[in-house]
């Protein structure tokens, strides 16, 4: 026994895989492992990629890559030269010229695709393409005419594969060679038996197992198409992005589709550009096209470089720009096809399962092999023994040998787990619908699986454990803190600063901001930007209600954007209270703008020198602001000699020191106290280069799990690397989101907890449903060699095996592999790395079962008709039936004993899963269809009263036996495999500490 178990660990580590960006060594190692024993290949690898055609997508993609190269770094000349020879014309469509337009789509694509700065030259910039596609740089395009531009110049679409139809997945559940095997067989049987039997009688066995093979074909690819729907739903959900315009004249977010040529995009750090274009208009727009031409170096667009390519990313600054091709007319829309191929990556799970079923079936192939070869020896023995021997050949004993070859492949079909890596998708699936609706949006299959594991979260504390909503709580100015949160603040706050004080602090304000003040078709002031700065807007919107002085609009003259890493942002704009002259504003972390000042700016509006006792007292501010958890910005600025040039390094006049409040999430308390209990850490950090550090450190030092959350563009190396990348819905770039394996689309940490839970779930349920159906496997291979060897017959049917193929694979998996989860789930440790998935628990359960009702099934087929008081002409028919009856209702029970591995009170929560309640009802009552009225198919006899009571009271006691089978301890070792669900005990007393 311990050289079998030792000798399915060395083949199970072919089946490991990591979680994350598996290598195709890997991929394929596993895939080559599992052989050719697999019933329908077509169906098993569905979820699963293929290599080869991602090999060719991914030869496509550099293909398009390369082609962009040569077009955006080979040399002008030889561009011109190759424009010169190959210059072609592109007339405007008559649509297009009815419709007010005077340049054709495939010209305007070709401009920035070639970055033909001749060809926009001869338009006369971006302002002659403006005109030329009918819209105002300023007020933008129409929303009327949105739908008119997108008939003209194409929808922003990519083409994608048609979904797959209900007719394609049963094709595909039909290709099950074991079932087209018994199809011949039923076909063949039907030939013989009417040759021999005549209609209709003859016709009865092998029609039945076709009506039979049809149902399972139709209930499994019912089952498949339905999982293709929620994955196609999930699918839409990931795609949808919203992006910000200039519509009708005023700011507003529409979706990445909805974006048609001319409308004017406004971008900044971290955004996907939503389509190719040209830049109006920004300020340090830098943007990184290694998605599209492979090319690492970050480009700079300007005046001088105006060409946008769809799909690239912003990765400084912030810009507008003019939409002029969309849809497949851009390179990234070709890219996007060939992005699409393969499918997405197996499941560590679903690998590991593969390698299970493959066992599986290699032994129950075994076990076909054996009883086929024990019916036809006991039957040549006896043909023997008969006069005329084995020479004498008669139809009826063709059909004999027919079924016993029949038997034997449908003890295949029984012994093959299919289901088994399947099963996880189903769950996952169902798992995944459930996160949808709780507003997490999983974007890959393995990271709901992986969640479960995590033994750690590194958050970060603003927008995920606070509201995000954030104001301004306190200021300290004019050399005194004042609090805002009420009318007196404000009060004390307008009475002590002077006009000129005001007009200065309005200007850093307003100018030294990377979101804006957007007035709406209702007239309301509405901030676009993050949740930092629209409570610094805020605050200036009040301050000049009460000191009733506005803010006047100046030109920016030169602008840096905030940045992580410098922790700051700076504009210098022409200042109107400076007289037109420039003016410098530096807005960012306390500590770092406060130690370049030398200056700050009193009551009065005058400039006084900033000594250490004032910087020490401003300190001592920023201290007291930080000790009641507000976060701190300063402001300042310098009036900067000449024309506007470099914004200075220091030599500032320190304006106002903000303690901006962001208030505790409600159930953020409970949530962490939850993950405690769980046996995850929770650890918060702000810096993306913390973040990235500590996750390597944790994987690689500490084998831990790690899950990390994040925002920024520069938190995208740290959601790549951790096992799993949460990236925040709400406050998130595009940039974050694209490297990350969720996205908490409420920005809530409590919805963290729910992906945990949720990943959890999906592996117990998983090992609930493998529980099951090993002890259904072995149960039905055993029942039938055994009878095979000691009657010369099998006592379950072919019919009769597929119904029970059905109700331990898809039905179970639907029953079981969909439980929702409960909160003691939360209150023991993650899986370890590497735990076995199948633990000693599950085994204690499978043998107890499997003893149990392979006693009960074999004292029933020897002695059944003494102890039941079977007699008559039906005797035989009556217990075979009978057993069939009670073997279905073991399962049953059994189905309803694997809802708790470990807890006698199998009954808690059972009407929470409708599912599963509906599956137990469902495969009772058909049971009693196929019993009782479909006898002349299923080989059945109608069974008295008295009988059905004993096959269910038989079953039941399945109840009891699993109750004491709990009681029996298990054997505790050093790992977590030793726990019925592969969790590892939290240390606990002076040894873990």
């Amino acid at each position: 026994m311990s050289f079998i178990r030792k000798k399915s660990m060395e083949f199970l580590k072919s089946f490991e895989v990591p979680a994350k960006n598996p290598s195709e060594e890997a991929q394929r190692r596993w895939r080559d492992a599992v052989g050719t024993l697999v019933k329908n290949r077509r169906r098993r690898f569905r979820m699963v990629p293929d290599l080869d055609k991602r090999s060719q997508a991914e030869t496509q993609r550099r293909k398009i890559q390369e082609k962009l190269r040569v077009a955006l770094f080979v040399q002008k000349a030889a561009l011109q030269f190759i424009d010169a020879v190959r210059k072609t014309e592109h007339p405007l469509p008559e649509l297009a010229r009815q419709c007010g337009f005077s340049v054709s789509a495939e010209e305007l694509a070709s401009i920035v695709r070639g970055h033909d700065t001749k060809s926009l030259r001869f338009h006369n910039g971006v302002d002659g393409i403006a005109r030329k596609v009918a819209v105002s740089l300023a007020d933008g395009v129409k929303s009327d005419d949105a739908g008119l531009r997108a008939e003209v110049y194409g929808a922003n679409q990519y083409t994608e594969k048609p979904p797959r139809t209900f007719w394609m997945f049963l094709w595909d559940a039909s290709q099950d060679m074991t079932l087209l095997l018994l199809a011949f067989c039923a076909a063949v049987s039907v030939a013989i038996g009417l040759a021999t039997e005549g209609w209709p009688s003859g016709m009865y066995d092998g029609v039945g197992i076709m009506l039979t093979i049809l149902l399972v074909v139709m209930i499994t690819a019912a089952s498949d198409y339905k999982q293709s729907l929620q994955f196609r739903d999930l699918d839409k959900e990931k795609k949808k992005i919203d992006v910000q315009v200039t519509r009708d004249g005023y700011r507003q977010k529409v979706s990445i589709y909805d974006i048609v040529v001319g409308d004017i995009v406004h971008l900044s750090i971290g955004d996907q550009v939503p389509a190719d274009g040209l830049f109006i208009d920004g300020y340090s727009f830098v943007v990184d096209e290694s998605s599209l031409s492979g090319e690492s170096e970050p480009v700079h667009v300007s005046t001088a470089n105006r060409f946008l390519l769809g799909g690239t990313k912003v990765q400084d600054g912030s810009a507008r720009m003019l939409v002029t091709a969309v849809g497949m007319r851009t390179e990234w829309g070709n890219l996007m096809e060939t992005l699409s191929q393969g499918g997405e990556d197996e499941t560590p799970l679903q690998v590991k399962l593969n390698g299970v079923a493959t066992i599986i079936g290699k032994i129950g192939l075994a076990f076909a092999v054996l009883t086929f070869t024990v019916l036809m020896a006991r039957f040549l023995l006896g043909k023997a023994g008969a006069p005329g021997g084995l020479l004498r050949w008669r139809m009826v004993d063709a059909l004999a040998v027919l079924n016993f070859f029949a038997v034997a492949v449908t003890i295949i079909v029984v012994a093959v787990p299919e289901g088994l890596p399947l099963a996880v998708t189903l769950s996952l699936a169902f798992a995944m619908k459930k996160l949808m609706q709780e507003r997490a949006l999983v974007r890959h299959l393995s990271a709901c699986e992986t969640m479960g594991s995590a033994s750690c979260i590194c958050t970060d504390k603003t927008g995920t454990l606070t509201t995000n909503h954030m104001v301004v709580e306190k200021i300290w100015a004019s050399g005194a803190a004042q609090t805002m949160s009420n009318a007196k603040g404000f009060d004390q706050l307008t009475s002590s600063m002077s006009e000129t004080f005001a007009k200065v602090l309005l200007e850093g304000v307003f100018h030294c901001s990377g979101s804006e003040v957007v007035r709406g078709k209702d007239g309301r002031h509405t901030i676009m930007g993050t949740p930092t700065e629209t409570a610094i807007l805020e605050f200036g919107l009040a301050v000049e209600k009460r000191a009733r002085i506005e803010h006047t609009g100046a030109g920016k003259l030169k602008v840096e954007p905030f940045n992580s890493v410098k922790k700051t942002m700076a504009v210098v704009i022409a200042s109107p209270s400076a007289g037109g002259r420039p003016r410098a504003f530096l807005k960012g972390a306390s500590e770092v703008v406060l130690s370049r000042c030398s200056l700050v700016l009193d009551g009065t509006g005058n400039v006084e020198k900033l000594t250490d006792a004032k910087a020490k007292r401003v300190a001592s501010a920023i201290d007291a602001f930080a000790c009641e958890a507000l976060r701190t910005l300063c402001l300042a600025y310098q009036d900067v000699d000449g024309g506007g040039g470099d914004i200075p390094g220091e030599g500032y006049t320190l304006i106002a020191v903000f303690g901006i409040k962001d208030p505790l999430r409600p159930g953020v308390r409970e949530a962490v106290a939850t993950c405690h209990a769980a046996g995850i850490n929770v650890m918060a950090r702000s810096l993306p280069l913390d973040k990235h550090t500590l996750v390597t450190n944790l994987r690689g030092m500490f084998n831990e799990v790690v899950a990390v959350t994040g925002d920024g563009t520069n938190d995208a190396p740290a959601l790549h690397e951790a096992d799993i990348g949460l990236a925040m819905g709400i406050a998130g770039t595009e940039v974050a989101k694209e490297n990350a394996d969720v996205i908490i689309m409420d920005d809530n940490f409590s919805t963290i907890i729910n992906v945990a839970k949720w990943g959890r779930s999906v592996y117990i349920n998983i090992q609930k449903f493998v529980q099951f159906q090993l002890t259904v496997n072995v149960v039905a291979l055993m029942v039938n060699f055994i009878s095979a060897s000691f009657t010369g017959s099998a006592p379950l049917t072919i019919v009769q095996l597929l119904w029970v193929n059905l109700i331990m694979d898809t039905l179970g998996a639907l029953a079981l592999a969909t439980e929702p989860p409960n909160d003691a789930m939360m209150k023991r440790p993650p899986v370890g790395r590497g735990d076995n998935f199948i633990t000693k628990v599950m085994w204690r359960n499978i043998v107890g079962q499997s003893i149990y009702q392979l006693v009960v099934l074999g004292v029933l087929l020897l002695r059944g008709k003494s102890l039941l008081q079977i007699n008559g002409p039906q005797a035989d028919s009556l217990l075979n039936t009978f057993v069939f009856n009670t073997f279905v209702f073991c399962q049953v029970f059994n189905e309803v004993n694997s809802r708790e591995m470990e807890k006698i009170n199998v009954f808690s929560g059972i009407f929470s899963s409708w599912i599963f309640s509906a599956v137990v009802g469902v495969t009772a009552g058909f049971q009693v269809i196929m019993v009782e009225l479909l006898g002349t198919f299923a080989n059945t006899v109608h069974l008295s009263g008295k009988l059905w009571l004993t096959s269910l009271l038989i079953g039941s006691v399945g109840l009891v036996i699993g109750a004491i089978l709990k009681c029996i301890p298990v054997e505790s070792g050093s790992d977590a495999s030793d726990r019925h669900d592969g969790y590892r005990p939290i240390p606990t007393g002076p040894s873990a500490v």
